[in-house]
Parts: C-alpha cells; structure tokens; sequence
C-alpha cells in the first residue's frame, strides 16, 4: 500500500503552486473543481476516519455510506481559500497515516460493509483509501491544467 504519508508530502508541494482562482475554476456547472474535490478528499477522510477506528475494534460492522454531493455542497468548500483547504486536507491525511499505519496486522481482516454494499475487508478499505486519494489528486492536476 502507498504511504499517505508519502503522497501528501509528493503531492503538497504541486498543490501549493496552484492560486484561489485556478481552484475556484468549474470545467462545468454540476462539475466540482479543484477546491470541491478538494473538500471531498476531506470529506473522505472524516467519513473514513471513522471507519477505520470502528473496524479496527470490532468485526462484522455495518457502516452507513454517505451523499458525497450533499457534503461538499454543505461544506462550502468552493468559497474556502485555497491555502486553507491545502492545510486542512494535508494535516487530516497525516493524521490518518499515523491510524492506518497502527491497525494492528489481525484487524486488517475485519470485515464490514459501507451503505448496505458487500462485505469487505478492512485492509482493503484501507488501501482503497489510499487509490482514492490519488485519484482525485490526479483530477486536481487536471483541472487545473
């Protein structure tokens, strides 16, 4: 699995070259830009904070999903600033490096299942976290050219 740790540190510097209004940019109307993916990458990581901790203490869970487009809607992330948003995302991510990084080795096995979806381990809960991170980083660089 990457490290997130490693990913925030690659991927901060670029995100810092980039200014409020080249964040602010909406390709189109219904889609996100550079700041409400953003937000949503924080959103995840609330949302998935909470997973790993429950997940890792007890098998067999039942977590609730969430609508993404209500929480960056809710969130205001499009009126944030830019450099707000970066330090937001950048300590939040950190921070759940340090959690996954201690799931102990037998909880990785725990299985649970996100919005009535189908059972699946934490570790690959884990690790799909991860891959969503750098895929929406990679939107961010394209958004922004």
């Amino acid at each position: 699995m990457s490290d997130l740790a490693t990913i925030v540190a690659e991927h901060l510097p670029l995100l810092q070259t980039i200014n409020d209004e080249q964040a602010s940019r909406k390709p189109a109307p219904d889609v996100w830009s550079a700041k409400e993916i953003l937000g949503h990458l924080i959103d995840s990581g609330v949302n998935n904070h909470a997973r790993f901790v429950r997940a890792c203490a007890e098998d067999s869970l039942s977590l609730p999903g969430y609508d993404q487009k209500v929480w960056v809607s809710v969130g205001g992330y499009q009126q944030r600033d830019w450099a707000d948003l970066l330090a937001l995302w950048a300590a939040h991510q950190r921070q759940l490096a340090q959690v996954i990084a201690r799931l102990p080795d037998n909880a990785l096995a725990h299985r649970l299942s996100i919005g009535g979806g189908e059972r699946v381990t934490l570790d690959f809960v884990a690790q799909d976290y991860v891959a969503h991170q750098l895929h929406h980083l990679k939107q961010v660089r394209e958004r922004v050219g």
